[in-house]
């Protein structure tokens, strides 16, 4: 009876205990994806290092003569930018000068109108004084000359 019972165990472990298949099973298909995958990736890695390479022999003094090229014209466009803005400040100074020329000018223009009132002011106070002491003259001459008229002539 002992070995009845140890055959069906073995049969039970053997119809219902896959454990040690499946192990070997994955051991297995580890070990082949493992090494499959060790080639793939060195065939991409080799393949990357060829296109590292190519792209440094053949792109690479293509994109430094474009970026030559590139980086020249943004230098000239660079300074003709800086001209322009030279010549703006250069328009905005003549223009602020202009101004301030302009605020001069209406300052002379003033003090000019200033001197010529008390020009007129002054030419008015001496013609007024002239007038006074050409009355006064007058006056005077016409004094003397009916003083004058009381003597007997000579």
């Amino acid at each position: 009876m002992d070995k009845i019972a140890q055959d069906v165990g073995d049969i039970q472990s053997r119809l219902l205990d896959h454990r040690p298949v499946i192990n070997a099973e994955i051991r297995y298909f580890v070990r082949e994806f493992e090494e499959k995958r060790g080639h793939r990736e060195s065939r991409l890695l080799e393949n990357l290092n060829k296109m590292v390479l190519e792209t440094n022999e053949q792109m690479l003094p293509t994109s430094l003569e474009a970026i030559a090229q590139q980086l020249s014209d943004v230098t000239k466009r660079l300074e003709a930018a800086n001209h322009m803005v030279e010549r703006v400040q250069q328009r905005e100074l003549e223009a602020q000068q202009s101004t301030q020329l302009q605020a001069n000018m209406e300052h002379l223009k003033d003090e000019w109108a200033e001197f010529l009132k008390e020009q007129q002011r002054l030419k008015e106070e001496v013609d007024e004084e002239h007038a006074k002491a050409v009355g006064q003259l007058s006056t005077q001459y016409c004094e003397m000359k009916k003083d004058l008229t009381k003597f007997p002539p000579l």
